[in-house]
């Protein structure tokens, strides 16, 4: 049986114990979280109990700790776990500056522990067909990646202000979808932004609307578009331009059905919210840590995916207050 704690009970921290606890031969063995009653709640939906991080960091029968706190907690945490000799699963991004991270994964590859990144994008079914369809060769060799990331609605600027921007914040998944999807790395980002959704954004130093071009080393061309609000509903899509034809990964749906009327032909609106669209993917990584854990399956993502990432988040952040092209 292998013993786990998760730090952090809120939104994020839920989904993930429940997904441990469908894990055969695991266990959570403790909860941590700031929050006392968050923590108490969920520990005792699992029959888990709660503790400190010091606590579960210093019990020997913990083995994996999993990390869904707050980002500005991300880091000294990895470095702790990995002092410990704990498996690492954390959340997204790493840190909010790049000397953190990189402390971070030094950390890591100091110790020798497996630690994953959440980016659960890799993992949802759509996304990773059209990878395993790239893969095999398709549509040629891909050229242009289009990627579009809409969220339903804006965040409360409370949290706009600690998020570290939309481009660490929100954009770090579409950063992480490029690198994996076009196997290449960027030698130049080009962004620019707006606030069109809500001016309080502007003035809490943020954007809510932004598109990056990114090439790559190879010359291949990435654009991303993304907005902090979609009417219609969470909308996460992109579609790759090969030598040979062209892929396209679309929205989910919270059902298939579409009605033909004299007036129109009309079906469900995409997912409301991440949490909705991306539930098989989020189960589909927290097995996939454990496989790795146990079963030593290398990783389908690492720290260092994580480190990569919020670069180009940062290089984005860079380009649009400097109004210049950042070369990597």
């Amino acid at each position: 049986m292998i013993e786990a704690a998760l730090f952090g009970a809120g939104r994020i921290g839920k989904i993930h114990a429940a997904n441990l606890a469908r894990q055969p031969g695991v266990r959570l063995k403790y909860v941590a979280d700031v929050h006392a009653e968050s923590a108490q709640a969920l520990a005792r939906q699992h029959g888990a109990a709660v503790a400190s991080v010091e606590q579960a960091l210093a019990d020997p029968a913990v083995k994996a700790v999993l990390i869904a706190s707050s980002t500005d907690t991300h880091s000294d945490l990895i470095l702790r776990a990995a002092a410990a000799g704990k498996a690492i699963f954390c959340e997204k991004p790493v840190d909010l500056t790049l000397e953190r991270a990189r402390a971070a994964a030094d950390a890591v590859a100091k110790a020798g522990v497996l630690c994953m990144i959440g980016f659960q994008r890799r993992f949802d079914p759509t996304f990773a067909a059209v990878k395993a369809r790239l893969q095999a060769g398709e549509i040629g060799l891909p050229e242009v990646l289009t990627v579009t990331s809409r969220d339903p609605g804006a965040p409360p600027v409370s949290y706009i202000k600690v998020s570290g921007g939309i481009f660490k914040d929100m954009l770090i998944h579409d950063f992480d979808i490029f690198r994996w999807i076009l196997d290449d790395e960027a030698v130049s980002v080009y962004a620019t932004g707006s606030c069109l959704v809500d001016p309080a954004i502007g003035e809490a130093g943020d954007l809510d609307s932004a598109v990056v071009t990114i090439r790559t080393r190879s010359g291949r061309l990435c654009q991303i578009n993304a907005s902090r609000r979609a009417a219609y509903g969470y909308d996460q899509r992109f579609e790759i331009l090969g030598s040979e034809g062209m892929l396209q990964a679309g929205n989910h749906k919270p059902t298939e059905v579409t009605a033909h009327t004299a007036h129109s032909v009309s079906h469900d609106k995409p997912e409301n919210f991440f949490l909705e669209r991306y539930r098989a993917a989020y189960a589909a990584e927290i097995a996939h840590f454990f496989d790795a854990m146990i079963n030593g399956t290398p990783p389908r993502t690492t720290v260092q995916d994580g480190l990569k990432a919020l670069e180009l988040a940062e290089a984005a952040t860079t380009s649009w207050r400097e109004k210049c092209v950042v070369t990597l």
